[in-house]
């Protein structure tokens, strides 16, 4: 199937790197929706981006941890476009604080987001993905940086990297990639929240590229595992400009 007859889901597109993916991938020509939580303004402006673009993009709202909402999207996908070949699942939420100190139901809201979200939208992306398909997840460079007071958000991306990795495997036979995308320190709003301009300017050094890390950049190799990766099945893509 040519790339830009895809089907493209793109969950948490409103913002970030959900939106600059749903971007590049409607420049590659595919169809994409535009997945929103709640701020279905901001899920309009990326699909009028990519409309007036002129590209193909149709917004559609869903909590990505309810298995009926999420259901009820993938149906409509099916129903408006006749399929589905791309997943991408950018939805996610980060709270940080050493673990001593993390609230509990901030965990649980992380691990209902980062975790289940990314089980049932895979679970979905499993079923339905049409031959040819690309599924691609979410995990971070903390990882490997190991950063204090990343401790709970580190955890659920390690549940994200694993269920993956080993879907993947699962999927023999389907001619259905699955791989995971692991951002380093990224500029997104997510990442600057809260920290001080000093400390921003520490981490942009860190990496041998002595910059932060654009929402773009991501989008680049998510479209490169969304398109042309055929080959690259089962695997996790640090994309961090060198930074671990």
């Amino acid at each position: 199937m040519s790339i830009k007859n895809r089907i493209a889901v793109v969950t948490g597109a409103s913002g970030g790197i959900g939106r600059a993916t749903a971007e590049r991938l409607a420049r590659d020509g595919m169809t994409v929706i535009v997945h929103y939580s709640g701020n279905k303004s901001r899920a309009e402006e990326t699909v009028a981006t990519i409309t007036e673009a002129g590209g193909t993009a149709t917004a559609l709202q869903g909590d990505v941890a309810d298995e009926n909402e999420m259901v009820t999207l993938f149906a409509r996908v099916v129903e408006l476009y006749g399929g589905i070949d791309v997943v991408v699942n950018a939805a996610g939420i980060m709270t940080l604080a050493p673990l001593v100190d993390l609230d509990l139901a901030d965990f649980d809201a992380m691990m209902r987001t980062n975790v289940r979200g990314t089980f049932v939208v895979s679970q979905l992306a499993a079923r339905q993905l049409r031959t040819g398909g690309a599924l691609i997840n979410f995990s971070t460079s903390v990882e490997r940086l190991q950063q204090p007071t990343y401790t709970a958000y580190a955890a659920t991306k390690g549940a994200v990297e694993a269920m993956t990795l080993i879907l993947a495997r699962e999927l023999r036979g389907r001619d259905v990639t699955v791989n995971v995308v692991a951002p380093g320190p990224t500029a997104t709003p997510l990442f600057l929240d809260g920290k001080p301009q000093q400390v921003i300017d520490h981490i942009a050094s860190l990496a041998p590229l002595e910059r932060l890390g654009t929402p773009e950049d991501i989008a680049e190799s998510v479209a490169f595992l969304a398109g042309p990766a055929r080959w690259v099945n089962g695997q996790v893509l640090y994309v961090n400009g060198g930074i671990a």
